[in-house]
């Protein structure tokens, strides 16, 4: 993704993950190894039934990608997300990552609404979990 994350912090947030039921984290092995990961949230709905779901993160190893394992990742995060009562899912994609963005209209996604975003700059962020 182009996201520097150490091994520690990717441990951490793992078991954060792990204990929280509206979260979900996926792999796909190929040959033993780790090949992809997704991450997946769901949200309930305040202003109608059902739920959302939002993939937060997916990641294919280069030497992975068009071989359709981020394919099977995506397919199994919409199983979950239906299985949860999910009545939609989101993705946010940067407008610097053209060919995410053409694997994810492939997938059934499509652009939709406009996202504002506030970052807390300065903030002293606490290890949660």
């Amino acid at each position: 993704m182009g996201y520097e994350a150490s091994e520690a912090l990717v441990v951490r947030k793992l078991a954060i993950l792990a204990a929280q039921a509206g979260d979900n984290v996926l792999l796909a092995e190929v040959d033993g190894r780790v090949a992809s990961v997704i991450s997946l949230h769901v949200l309930e709905l305040f202003r109608a039934e059902g739920r959302i779901g939002r993939i937060t993160s997916l990641v294919v190893d280069a030497g992975q990608r068009g071989r359709g394992v981020g394919e099977a990742l995506v397919a199994a995060a919409d199983r979950f997300f239906t299985g949860q009562g999910c009545v939609r899912a989101e993705v946010t994609s940067g407008d610097h990552r053209p060919a995410a963005h053409a694997f994810y209209a492939a997938q059934g996604y499509a652009p939709d609404e406009r996202r504002f975003l506030k970052r807390y700059v300065g903030l002293n962020v606490q290890q949660s979990g």
